[in-house]
Order: structure tokens, then C-alpha cells, then sequence
């Protein structure tokens, strides 16, 4: 008898020709579906309206901050500030030493020569390689003079005129003209303006906070430099201090208190430890309604029925993880060893006294595995519940969107969430060793 005669050839040779269609068919299917997908969510038109430089500018404010120099075209007074604020604003007739001041002119050097020059009658703006950029009032507008054509990075109208170059941006209106020159890092993180320890180095902070000189005869200079950090009017360290630590606790009293609430209600709805079918059954049904309603939608429906705060949404977390600890503690309670509970029912222990010498133990480790898992996963969530329910980083974060302009602070709450995530996650990872495993 050859192979081909073999009375299993047949399904074996059916079997083979089987697995070689799912091989193509599977890839095609996938391919098939990610074209569907192209075509549905609007990917050419999603790339044409695609603004790059927007999405350039907004990177390069991640990283960087601008100060302005602003004329008012009614009252020639000129000024800077920080980011435009009043909070980062020099004193008046100061300026950085990148901007001088002569009678009404002021010039403003924003390197690699280019130079802006405001004068009595109107401003210019010179750019290398280039030429002389001129603007002047004229009746209820404005006249432009600059060589012809006008290249893209000039945006003209009858009453605005705008610069865009790599060394700076230049905006001139009827009412005010104003540079902005820009700077790696982050404007006043530490120090705004009017603290005297505001413009100095790491070398002289280091020698006023060892040996220098009190500026402040009431209070040492260390603790000089940490008033003026905590209390920075720019960056608000105070302020997010607190809503770090209001986004923990949210989240660490609705995981734990979802948990106390879940641990009863498991043994009820433990099939080992409940005989009551009707009331096993009607527990698991609020276990899954708990936890199949997602914790923002919780959120919302309790912020109309509460009002905005952080216990709003600890309670979010709190029904949503009392459903999703309910399913799985009562699961871990049935797949106990039922030997080590006969042991403890030997010896004439009642049911509570079983409960907790021969259950408890045994289901420790998965309650606390869960548990902790769930604390760092709600550090996270409660940072969008926060959003919408006005409390923690959450708020402070979804503020700085709103804004549009200080997107170096949405960079800084972002990084803070990361290393608070990254923070829980090694605290749990340690606790858990410890409790569990006992190293």
C-alpha cells in the first residue's frame, strides 16, 4: 500500500490544503479590514488637513517658553514679560539684555542679526539674507515696506502684519506691536521675577544657602529659596502638590474601600460558601452591572447627583472596583483547598473562626495581588475622573489644554503623572513582595 492509497491520505491531504487556505485567508482578511479602515475614518482627508507646523510649534512648546517684548502703539509705553503674564512681567524700565532702550526706540537683538527696531513712527524688523521689514501706521491701516515677493513666513493684511522666522516672531496691529523671542526649558520654574534669588546661578543659589549673607534677616536663605519655590506664582508648586496627593487618595480610597465592600459580598456569592442559589445568582448580576458600567460613566452620573470633588470620584472607583473584586474574590473563595477548611472544622471552629483561619489565609495572596494591581491601574483613571469631576492633576491638566498657550505646564502635569504611575507602580510592586512573599 503506497501513501497515496493510504485510506487516511484523503483527510490528511484535506487537512494540509485547510491550514494553507486559513494562512492566506487570515492575512487577507486583516488586510482586507485595515484598508476598510483607511477608507472609513478619512485617512487621506484626516492628512491633508493636517497642519505640521502647528503640530511643530506645539512640540517645540513642550520645551521651551517665549518672552515678549509689546509696544502700545496708543501710549508708547514699552514693556516685557514671560509668557505675556503679568506673574513673569520685568520691572517697569527693565528689560532683559537682549533688548536696550534709547529715548523712544527701543532695539530688540534676537541673534544671529536679526534685529527688530521700534521707533516713534512705527517699527522694522531686520532679517538676514533677506532685508528691512517696515511698518508704519497709514489713515486706519497699516503700510508694508519689504522687497518683493513676500515670502511665506510674512502674513500681511490691511491692519495686521505678522513674522515668523527661526529666531523669533513679530506681530504688528494698530493697537501694539509685539516680539517674541524664544528659550529652551522651562520660564521661572523655580524663581519668578520678584524674588531676590530670581536671574542667579547654581554656583551663587549654593553659596548664598551655605554661607551668604541673610536677604532676609527674619528667615535663613534655604529656607528663603523654599518659600519662593513653593509659593511660585508661574508654576504653582503648592497648588499641584496638593492635587498629586488628591489624585492618590482618590484613587487609593475607591480601590480600597471597593475592596472592604467586595470581600463580604464574596462570600455570599461563593458557591462554596453560600448554599442560597437565588441570592448567589442575584449577586453576581450587581457584581457584573458594577463593574460593566465604566468608571467615567459612574463619574458623571454621580457628579450630578453629588456635585464635582475629588469623593466624587473615589466613589466612581469605588462601585466600579466593588463589582470587579466582587467577581474575583468570590471565585478565588471557590477554588479554595477544601482540606485545610475540614482541618479548622475538626477541631469544633464555628464558621466565623473557619472563615478566618482556614479561608482568609489562603485567599490573601490573590486579594491582595488584585487589589494592589487595582491601585495602580485607578492612580491612572483618576486622573481622568479628576478631569471631569474638577479635583487633582486631572483638573489642573485639562485647564492647561483649555488655555492653548502654556503648553509647558500640560508637559510638566504630564510628566508629574508618569512619575506618579511609575511611583505607585514600584510602592505596589514592593508591598507586594513583602506581604505576599515575605522578602
Amino acid at each position: 500500500m503506497t501513501a497515496a492509497t493510504h485510506p487516511l491520505a484523503p483527510a490528511l491531504l484535506a487537512g494540509f490544503h485547510r491550514r494553507k487556505l486559513q494562512a492566506i485567508a487570515l492575512p487577507a482578511l486583516v488586510m482586507l479590514y485595515l484598508c476598510y479602515a483607511f477608507f472609513a475614518f478619512d485617512i487621506p482627508s484626516l492628512f491633508a488637513k493636517a497642519r505640521l507646523d502647528n503640530a511643530a510649534i506645539l512640540a517645540s512648546d513642550f520645551w521651551s517658553y517665549k518672552t515678549h517684548v509689546t509696544r502700545d502703539n496708543r501710549t508708547g509705553r514699552v514693556f516685557a514679560a514671560v509668557e505675556g503674564e503679568a506673574k513673569g512681567a520685568y520691572p517697569a524700565g527693565t528689560f532683559p539684555d537682549w533688548v536696550s532702550q534709547t529715548g523712544a526706540t527701543t532695539t530688540i537683538d534676537l541673534g544671529t542679526g536679526h534685529v527688530v527696531t521700534y521707533d516713534a513712527t512705527g517699527a522694522r524688523f531686520a532679517v538676514p539674507g533677506y532685508g528691512t521689514i517696515d511698518i508704519r501706521p497709514d489713515g486706519a491701516g497699516l503700510k508694508l515696506t519689504a522687497p518683493e515677493p513676500l515670502p511665506d513666513w510674512i502674513n500681511a493684511s490691511g491692519n495686521r502684519v505678522s513674522v515668523t522666522t527661526d529666531a523669533g516672531r513679530f506681530t504688528y496691529t494698530r493697537s501694539k506691536v509685539e516680539t517674541f523671542r524664544y528659550f529652551a526649558g522651562w520660564e521661572l520654574f523655580f524663581f519668578t521675577l520678584d524674588s531676590p534669588f530670581a536671574g542667579k546661578g547654581w554656583g551663587e543659589l549654593a553659596a548664598l544657602a551655605l554661607w551668604g549673607d541673610r536677604i532676609d534677616p527674619a528667615r535663613s536663605n534655604i529656607a528663603g529659596m523654599a518659600h519662593d519655590i513653593w509659593t511660585n506664582g508661574m508654576w504653582h508648586h503648592a497648588d499641584v502638590a496638593g492635587a498629586i496627593f488628591e489624585t492618590v487618595l482618590m484613587a487609593f480610597l475607591g480601590t480600597f474601600g471597593g475592596a472592604i465592600i467586595a470581600l463580604p459580598l464574596a462570600f455570599a456569592a461563593a458557591r462554596n460558601m453560600n448554599p442560597l442559589a437565588p441570592a448567589r445568582f442575584a449577586l453576581r448580576r450587581v457584581f457584573d452591572f458594577t463593574r460593566g458600567v465604566d468608571g467615567l460613566i459612574w463619574t458623571i452620573i454621580l457628579s450630578r447627583a453629588f456635585g464635582p470633588g475629588p469623593m466624587t470620584g473615589a466613589l466612581a472607583i469605588l462601585i466600579t472596583d466593588a463589582g470587579a473584586f466582587g467577581k474575583s474574590f468570590s471565585e478565588a473563595l471557590e477554588n479554595i483547598d477544601e482540606k485545610q477548611l475540614e482541618g479548622i472544622r475538626s477541631t469544633g471552629a464555628n464558621a466565623l473562626q473557619r472563615a478566618r483561619f482556614g479561608v482568609i489565609p489562603q485567599i490573601t495572596p490573590v486579594l491582595l495581588s488584585q487589589t494592589l494591581y487595582s491601585l495602580e491601574s485607578n492612580t491612572r483613571s483618576a486622573t481622568v475622573i479628576g478631569a471631569i469631576v474638577g479635583g487633582g492633576i486631572g483638573l489642573l491638566l485639562t485647564q492647561a489644554i483649555q488655555t492653548q498657550k502654556d503648553w509647558e505646564e500640560v508637559a510638566y502635569y504630564i510628566t508629574l503623572i508618569i512619575l506618579m504611575v511609575m511611583t505607585m507602580d514600584s510602592l505596589s510592586g514592593w508591598l507586594r513582595r513583602k506581604l505576599i512573599k515575605g522578602a
